[in-house]
């Protein structure tokens, strides 16, 4: 995805957004912290969010992800924020390291997409600061190969929020993907984080994640990863589906379009990992 194509970088329209983040988004947002308090408090778990350089509508990221940021510090759990204008890799990196979850907002560059070549530099990642405290247009793109560099946790979580292509949809304005394509884009956009020491990478272009954290914070400890999947307000699971990873033998991913060719809900990773592994690690 370049950064010339303002309007095609992100996830959904105003109609859909009005129409699902308006309502569903909210509705997660408030269950999260209605929410029965565990038993004891998370201390020890680590939280990082991150938003990316979005250009006019950084603000709007920023606020969303202030919104889990708090509601993870509820639990009990440390977290840091690192929000553009100053979330560089470097930064990132190095706060990450170590991380029982991530929470990445911003643009997203995945494959397939229309920006040739393929490179794992630059595509299935997070949209970073080129440099820091210049702004938020100023876009790097860096791609698997820098994401399994994270060295995230034992049984981390990964979150994905209002990205292009991590949950196989498309750009706004562009064509729905068929169901192979998309099912292409969630495995490559899983592969990196995998292997930074993920158990699990969510993704969800349109709706609040609230519901990740409530699961990982408060869910039984037999719960799974799979499991959280389907506590998601905004699941339908009419048009729902499964597949094994390509990218990472022994990964499944499950997959929540709306309607036929909309996907906006997937999860990708070792989907048996249950909530008292992740709390274990």
């Amino acid at each position: 995805m370049l950064d010339t194509s303002r309007g095609a970088q992100r996830a959904s329209n105003r109609r859909i957004r009005s129409l699902l983040t308006g309502v569903l988004a909210a509705l997660v947002m408030v269950g999260a912290f209605s929410a029965a308090a565990p038993a004891a408090r998370a201390t020890g778990y680590r939280v990082v969010v991150v938003v990316g350089p979005v250009g006019s509508r950084t603000a709007e990221y920023r606020g969303g992800a202030r919104i889990l940021a708090a509601q993870a510090r509820s639990y009990g759990a440390s977290v840091s924020e690192i929000y553009s204008p100053n979330a560089t890799w470097s930064k990132v990196a190095y706060v990450a390291k170590g991380a029982n979850v991530l929470i990445y907002l911003g643009h997203g560059n995945g494959w397939p997409s229309p920006y040739y070549p393929f490179s794992t530099t630059s595509k299935d990642g997070m949209g970073l600061n080129a440099t820091a405290a210049s702004g938020d247009s100023n876009v790097k793109y860096y791609g698997e190969y820098y994401m399994q560099k994270l060295a995230l946790a034992p049984n981390a979580v990964v979150m994905l929020n209002r990205l292009c292509y991590a949950s196989g949809n498309s750009e706004w304005g562009a064509a729905n993907p068929t169901k192979s394509t998309a099912m292409r884009r969630v495995d490559n956009y899983g592969a990196g984080f995998l292997r930074s020491g993920a158990k699990a990478v969510f993704a969800s272009g349109i709706s609040g994640m609230g519901y990740v954290l409530r699961g990982l914070f408060t869910g039984a400890a037999s719960m799974t990863m799979g499991a959280i999947f389907w506590t998601d307000p905004a699941r339908t699971g009419t048009y729902k589906f499964d597949f094994a990873s390509t990218r990472n033998p022994g990964a499944t991913a499950k997959m929540d379009p709306y309607a036929p060719s909309r996907y906006y809900r997937s999860v990708i990773g070792w989907l048996n990992t249950t909530v008292g592994a992740w709390r274990g690690a």
